[in-house]
C-alpha cells in the first residue's frame, strides 16, 4: 500500500495528530541533540535575537516572495504537479482558524529549531538545507514539489545565514505555512 492509499484510509484528524506526533519528535530530537552538542543553555539563547523589525522585513519578506513564487506556480501548472497525495488537505481542510494557528507556528517552530537551531549552527548551511529537504521526502516522487522544498530550505537556510537569528526562519515558515493552510482550508487553492 502506497502512502497516497494509507493517508486516504485516515481521517482528517487520524492525519493532523501524525502531524502532531511527529513534530513533537522533531522538537525532542531538537532539544536531544542541542544536549549533546551545545555547550551551554546560553547557546540556544544566542540563537534567537528580538528584533522585531529585522524579523518582520527579513522573515516576511522571504515569506511574501516564497508564497508568491508558490501562488504563481499553482496557477500555471496542472494540480497534479501540486498533489501531495491529499496530505495538506486533510490536515487544514476542516481545522478551524485557531489551531492551524497553532499548528502551523508549531511546525515551524520544531522544524526551524532542529535544522536551523541545531544543524546549520553545528554542521553548517548546507547539511541542514538537504536535510530539511530529505525530511520531504514524500515529495520526491513529485519533482515540481520537491525542487520547491528544496529551493526553500536553501533560501530559508540563507536567511538564517546572513541574520543569525532563528526568530527570523521561524517567521518566516511559520507565514508559509499559515497562508497555505488558510488557502487549503478555504478552497482557494484549486
Amino acid at each position: 500500500m502506497n502512502q497516497a492509499d494509507l493517508i486516504k484510509k485516515m481521517t482528517d484528524r487520524q492525519v493532523v495528530t501524525q502531524l502532531y506526533i511527529t513534530q513533537i519528535i522533531i522538537l525532542a530530537l531538537s532539544l536531544v541533540c542541542s544536549w549533546f552538542l551545545f555547550d551551554s543553555i546560553k547557546d540556544w539563547y544566542d540563537l534567537f535575537t528580538w528584533n522585531i523589525e529585522g524579523i518582520i522585513y527579513y522573515g516576511g519578506s522571504a515569506a511574501l516572495l516564497i508564497l508568491g513564487l508558490d501562488v504563481l506556480l499553482m496557477s500555471v501548472m496542472p494540480k497534479r504537479f501540486y498533489d501531495d497525495g491529499g496530505i495538506n488537505e486533510k490536515v487544514f481542510r476542516s481545522l478551524p482558524i485557531l489551531e492551524i494557528v497553532g499548528l502551523t507556528f508549531f511546525v515551524a517552530l520544531a522544524e526551524e529549531l532542529l535544522f536551523r537551531g541545531v544543524i546549520q549552527t553545528e554542521y553548517g548551511y548546507l547539511a541542514a538545507s538537504i536535510s530539511f529537504a530529505l525530511v520531504h521526502i514524500r515529495y520526491l516522487n513529485k519533482p515540481v514539489l520537491f525542487v520547491s522544498v528544496i529551493a526553500i530550505s536553501f533560501y530559508i537556510g540563507w536567511m538564517y545565514e546572513i541574520t543569525e537569528n532563528l526568530w527570523v526562519t521561524i517567521f518566516a515558515h511559520f507565514i508559509i505555512d499559515l497562508v497555505l493552510g488558510i488557502m487549503i482550508r478555504y478552497r482557494i487553492l484549486r
